[in-house]
């Protein structure tokens, strides 16, 4: 983690024409961001018309066409003509809003060129920050509504002309202007340069010296240091790859020294990485548009998520425990651990309770969440002006800081934005043709109504729809077609758009496609398909936590108070049985792990009879396994 000072030198290092023009683009959208959060957005219109301009004009800044090819002065002009383009078209939507919105005006031919040229620029921006695959189903579903009439059976429709698809695309709020971009320019993005400031101001080193502690100290310690750091960090930044590339970049080589296997250093940090997009506060971007398009407050979301979490990384912890002890890995050296007077030192902790300080200010007096955030950054940016000014620091310092914070928070804006506006697109699409109604009725015909048939089939789309996606898509994909299978059995629409979010989020450490594990494994410099298999086993709880949810509704806070204890005493319970057997934990002897999946299925049954007979018998089972000596270390140890 780079000191204040690190920063400072960065910040004023000469920057080339195209890197200053990028900075200024990315500071201007962060306090376009902050502007709008505290003192209101524009007329529903042109706040995301404007917000989808500067994200493309960014943009093409961050991801160049042909960059570091001989052709890049062609790709240069097509990059200028692209983000005019999409200037042009934003400006005619902020000329024309009033009429648009009132009168809800028939597709003119230019109405046709601006619509579809801005949705094709958007789906190469998409391209270009994340992967072909998104752009190309909302390419397929925008075919499938013009030529949907020569498709027979339930999947065909009536078939939509260009103008009528432009009237939706283009001149209505459902489209390139849809509630999702709204989402993206306003909450989504307040929160983003949250964390980004809360990052710049020094709480990425804090929750790392704070879990160093905190784990550092027993078997395994390496491990839980990148367990219990990329919970924290994560639970602010919300991405599973930013994740990596920061507590990685710490954990691995420190488990790897420690003479931790290669692929259980990257499977660690790749698993609790990912947990990050499922733990409160943040959540990563898809819990903003889940809250939208459940139409519950986004800190209602928070709260019914908080169990859930809590039994990921109980699972993630327990299990590198449980290995760690059983293969005598060790901790690390008291000497290397950070003191706990520096990682508590008040003038370190400040801006992280001063930013608490501001979002529970912003709750308690009921303020919009976009508002709330910025009364968080107001807090972070006064606590760390005091620590910094008290500390001997400049005021320089404290202004280089905050635009670097600026800039990451407006460039951090971008993926998500342009993901978010093709996302709205696909769901305007999906809604016009009916197409979620016909998958609807397939999945219930093929499953014949069978709760548990169902929620095997829509785990199963939802890992695989996540491949190579971006969490916000592949959420977005999956809830909006087949999120209503699971609703229409009479469950609740939050319990099934969380269950949808988890597998989505789950896909980036599911081969063979897993985002989360090729990163770590780079950092690890190992085998991807071996993190991968030590990914599934360290996250094996992870996966059965949202059939949990379908189970244990008290899990999500829902029912008596004596519903929600069980599903606690449940979930905690199947929870930790779940971690011994992935650990391969001898109760008798080496092959008696197998006995865990008793307490597991008893643990499944919500009856209070059968959630007494399971805690007993793991209790009983984690008794005997304490006498079990370690053993070996059965994966190959890597160089460091």
């Amino acid at each position: 983690m780079a000191n204040m000072s690190d920063m400072a030198a960065e910040a004023t290092a000469p920057m080339s024409r195209w890197e200053l023009a990028t900075a200024t683009l990315a500071v201007g959208i962060g306090l376009f961001v902050f502007y709008t959060s505290f003192f209101g957005a524009f007329e529903t219109l042109i706040q995301r018309a404007v917000f989808v301009a500067l994200i493309t004009c960014l943009g093409v800044l961050l991801f160049p066409l042909g960059a570091g090819k001989s052709w890049r002065p062609i790709g240069a002009v097509l990059d200028f003509a692209a983000a005019a383009f999409v200037a042009i078209s934003a400006g005619y939507i902020v000329v024309h809003f009033e009429r648009i919105m009132v009168d809800l005006p028939f597709a003119e031919d230019i109405d046709v060129v601006l619509g579809f040229g801005t949705l094709l620029i958007i789906l190469e921006m998409a391209r270009r920050s994340a992967s072909f695959v998104f752009p190309l189903i909302v390419a397929t579903v925008v075919l499938y509504a013009l030529f949907g009439d020569r498709i027979s059976g339930p999947f065909g429709h009536r078939g939509f002309d260009i103008y009528y698809l432009s009237e939706v695309i283009f001149l209505s709020d459902r489209g390139l202007w849809g509630m999702l971009v709204s989402i993206a320019s306003t909450t989504l993005a307040a929160f983003i340069l949250f964390g980004a400031l809360l990052l710049h101001t020094g709480a990425g080193q804090t929750f790392f010296d704070l879990s160093a502690r905190a784990g550092g100290k027993s078997p395994g310690g390496a491990a839980k240091i990148a367990t219990i750091a990329s919970g924290l960090f994560g639970s602010i930044s919300g991405s599973s790859v930013a994740n990596i590339a920061t507590t990685g970049n710490f954990t691995i080589p420190l488990m790897k020294r420690l003479r931790y296997p290669a692929p259980f250093a990257g499977a660690v940090e790749a698993v609790a990485s990912t947990g990050g997009q499922l733990a409160p506060p943040i959540m990563g971007t898809a819990a903003f548009v889940m809250a939208e398009l459940v139409g519950v407050n986004y800190w209602t979301i928070a709260v019914v998520a908080f169990l859930p979490a809590i039994l990921f990384y109980l699972g993630v912890f327990s299990t590198v425990h449980l290995i760690a002890r059983r293969t005598s890995l060790g901790a690390v050296d008291q000497g290397e651990l950070p003191d706990w007077h520096d990682a508590l030192n008040w003038r370190r902790m400040g801006p992280i309770l001063a930013g608490v300080a501001g979002l529970a200010f912003g709750i308690v007096n009921g303020n919009s969440i976009q508002l709330t955030a910025c009364y968080g950054m107001i807090g972070i940016v006064g606590a760390y002006a005091v620590a910094t000014l008290t500390s001997g620091g400049s005021l320089k310092e404290i202004v280089f800081t905050l635009l670097r914070a600026l800039e990451d928070g407006g460039k951090g804006v971008v993926i998500v934005g342009i993901l978010l506006v093709a996302a709205q697109v696909f769901v305007a699409i999906v809604n016009l043709t009916g197409v979620g109604v016909a998958v609807t009725s397939s999945i219930l015909e093929l499953a014949n109504g069978n709760l548990v048939v169902i929620a095997l089939i829509m785990a199963g789309v939802c890992l695989i729809a996540g491949m190579g996606l971006p969490t916000s898509a592949a959420y977005v994909l999956v809830a909006a077609v087949f999120a209503p299978v699971l609703i229409q059995q009479g469950l609740d629409p939050v319990t099934v758009h969380l269950f949808v979010l988890y597998y989505a989020v789950l896909s980036v450490i599911t081969p063979p496609v897993c985002v989360a594990v090729f990163v770590a494994a780079t950092v690890a410099k190992t085998n991807w398909m071996e993190v991968a298999g030590q990914s599934l086993r360290l996250g094996g709880t992870a996966y059965a936590i949202p059939m949990l949810m379908l189970i244990y509704p008290g899990l999500l806070l829902q029912g008596s108070a004596v519903e929600i204890a069980m599903a606690i005493l449940s979930g905690v319970g199947f929870t930790l049985a779940v971690a011994a057997f992935f650990a391969a934990q001898p109760i008798f002897h080496r092959h008696s792990w197998v006995l865990w999946l008793v307490p597991v299925v008893l643990l499944l049954i919500p009856q209070w009879p059968a959630t007494i007979a399971g805690v007993l018998v793991l209790v009983m089972f984690w008794l005997l396994s304490r006498g079990q000596k370690p053993q070996p270390v059965p994966i190959p140890v890597s160089e460091t």
